[in-house]
């Protein structure tokens, strides 16, 4: 197992600056998300790992190892894309042997490597079908096994499940992780579903569309504490509202126009915290109280009239209207089958939340 070090990469495609300067240590033997928008150049990087492109400046690394000029053959890295790229023509079991006819393996040791790998991925009553004739659940399972067969230190995946649907891709990403953490190799998994990022990674890095890091940490880390408003908004849902700060080194809070003034709680203060200064809240949905009674013990409160209301089985999402005609979104986990109260459409709310779970960002 070896770690993954990228220094400087860049990368430019058709005149356009797609990888700007991208500075990133991936651990060994951990499972890691790149997660960003489509377009910002996460599937070049990976491409760019496994050698598939050049870079046009920079540094990539594979242990103590440079890797940059190392031609795709001679780099211990596999890659398993979106469409699988299956050869239509072979059954499963040559799709997985592939790599290893091609190493001149022992015809014996190669089956009981191939044999090993599709028990431990269910496809053992599949051998000699073709991969035309299998689900797409277990297509990707084919692939992944042929990725896996030969034992790379690293192992790249281009949005694997891009293609399934809702049910198998929640039932994949589970084996995904029960496999990394058996296997102990080295992941790289590149989406743009913040869900799946946030279910399989031990650690993640979030690429902005200017094609550079924005944040890196583990998925608690970057939910929970956004370093920028563009992370806020593209990992999960989120309020953003705008207002102006105050007495930070004593009661800081934020004065928001046609609303009031809001406590906060600052654990780090930054260079660019000042009095009197424009700031940005992040407030998660499901972290606000909603009633249509007066509460105590909260730091902050507001007042509005629930605008929509969206049932989604486990949860019920409101849509609040505040008195400056912005808009709070408010996730209600539904743990009783018939509540104490039920808030309508047109109701006046309460929405409470408090000072800790507000994330204070950079205007």
């Amino acid at each position: 197992m070896r770690s993954i070090r990228l220094k400087g990469l860049k990368k430019s495609l058709e005149g356009g600056l797609v990888l700007n300067g991208i500075d990133l240590v991936i651990p060994s033997g951990k499972f890691f998300a790149l997660l960003g928008p489509s377009g910002c150049g996460k599937t070049t990087l990976l491409r760019l790992i496994a050698g598939l492109e050049q870079a046009d400046s920079g540094k990539i690394f594979l242990g103590e190892r440079d890797i940059t000029e190392l031609p795709i053959h001679e780099r211990p890295i596999n890659i398993v894309f979106q469409n699988y790229a299956l050869f239509p023509h072979l059954n499963v079991f040559d799709n997985v042997a592939y790599s290893l006819k091609l190493k001149k393996l022992p015809k014996e040791l190669i089956k009981e490597k191939v044999l090993k790998i599709l028990e431990a991925f269910h496809l053992e009553r599949h051998v000699h079908k073709l991969t035309t004739q299998l689900s797409g659940g277990q297509q990707q399972r084919v692939a992944l096994a042929r990725a896996i067969v030969n034992e790379p230190d690293v192992l790249l995946l281009d949005e694997p499940l891009a293609a399934l649907d809702f049910k198998l891709r929640e039932r994949m990403l589970i084996e995904l992780i029960e496999l990394q953490d058996k296997l102990k190799t080295t992941f790289l998994y590149v989406t743009h579903d913040q869900f799946e990022a946030l279910t399989v990674a031990d650690q993640m890095a979030i690429m902005n569309p200017s094609g550079q890091i924005e944040q890196i940490g583990t998925p608690k880390e970057i939910y929970e504490f956004p370093s920028t408003s563009f992370v806020a908004r593209f990992v999960g849902t989120t309020n953003i509202l705008s207002g102006t700060l105050h007495q930070l080194d004593t009661d800081p809070h934020i004065s928001i126009e046609g609303l009031g003034q809001f406590k906060l709680q600052v654990p780090q203060k930054r260079e660019w915290m000042q009095e009197g200064c424009n700031a940005l809240i992040s407030i998660r949905p499901e972290k606000i109280f909603i009633s249509k009674k007066e509460v105590k013990n909260f730091s902050n409160v507001v007042k509005g009239i629930v605008s929509s209301i969206v049932y989604h089985g486990r949860s019920t999402q409101y849509n609040v209207l505040l008195n400056n005609k912005s808009r709070l979104q408010v996730f209600e986990q539904n743990e009783e089958h018939f509540p104490q109260e039920v808030i309508d459409y047109d109701n006046e709310v309460y929405l409470y939340w408090q000072k800790e779970n507000v994330t204070l960002l950079e205007q």
